[in-house]
């Protein structure tokens, strides 16, 4: 009777194992409740995808409908129209050789649109077959221009490198009419027995030969209503060379010329 008993026992322990110990209809709830999680979870998602847009659409009518109102808007209409004709930004322009290459304008003018564009060693010529890149594609509003003193280092007598400044201008006029033009006369130089000159920076450099195209300049400028400003004069000393403290060697500006330059520049600027 026990080895029977035993036999009963083992079958009946087979059975518990092979039945994986959990209940058909638990299984069914179990998946049931899967199903209905996932369907919640598509559902939550649906919901706020339509939030959404429907945040979206309602933000776009409004814009929509300020903007009609602000444009329409007798008053406002005006002010828009005043935008319009003027939205593109002030650019000043300066142009020229070394010294306004090296003339910091971002520094000293930072609350203006500048732009620098400068070239060192450049003569009338080069600007003259650059206009595009130099000049038009900043579209200025306002120009400064410093050239002529490294032409007279280039064989070019005195009525050539004037005839090249006034072409320069007369086809800034040409192809940007509203901008207004400033046109510096030519720096001095110094080529005195200083220990800080060096003269061969200096080279053919004479005051006499800047002085005479400042002059005939300052003459084309006044008949054609364009504004020149002689700082020749200023930037002399009592022997009427560039003051040694405006200069690093003779030709080329120190920072103490720069900060007097500005001064009187920003005159134009304002």
């Amino acid at each position: 009777m026990a080895k029977k008993s035993n036999k009963k026992n083992k079958n009946i322990k087979n059975r518990n194992l092979n039945n994986n110990s959990i209940p058909k209809k638990a299984k069914i709830d179990n998946n049931m409740f899967d199903i209905l999680e996932e369907d919640n979870k598509k559902s939550s998602n649906s919901k706020i995808i339509i939030t959404l847009v429907i945040v979206i659409f309602l933000c776009i009518i409004s814009n929509v409908y300020t903007l009609f109102i602000y444009k329409t808007h007798p008053k406002i209409k005006e002010k828009v129209k005043i935008v319009e004709k003027y939205k593109i930004p002030e650019n000043i322009v300066f142009l020229g050789d070394s010294i306004t290459e090296y003339y910091d304008v971002n520094k000293y003018f930072s609350n203006n649109r500048v732009v620098n564009s400068g070239i060192s060693g450049n003569i009338t010529d080069d600007i003259l077959e650059n206009m595009e890149e130099r000049v038009y594609q900043y579209n200025p509003s306002k120009i400064f221009l410093l050239i002529g003193t490294n032409d007279l280092t280039h064989k070019k007598d005195n009525k050539e490198i004037i005839s090249d400044i006034e072409e320069i201008i007369e086809k800034i006029k040409e192809n940007r009419p509203e901008t207004k033009i400033y046109v510096e006369s030519i720096y001095p130089v110094n080529d005195e027995d200083d220990e800080k000159i060096n003269h061969n920076m200096v080279s053919k450099r004479k005051n006499e030969d800047i002085k005479e195209i400042n002059s005939q300049i300052k003459k084309y400028c006044e008949k054609n209503n364009i504004e020149y400003i002689d700082l020749y004069d200023k930037l002399c000393d009592k022997d009427g060379n560039l003051k040694l403290e405006y200069t690093n060697e003779g030709l080329h500006i120190s920072d103490e010329g720069y900060k007097f330059i500005t001064k009187e520049l920003e005159k134009y600027i304002k």
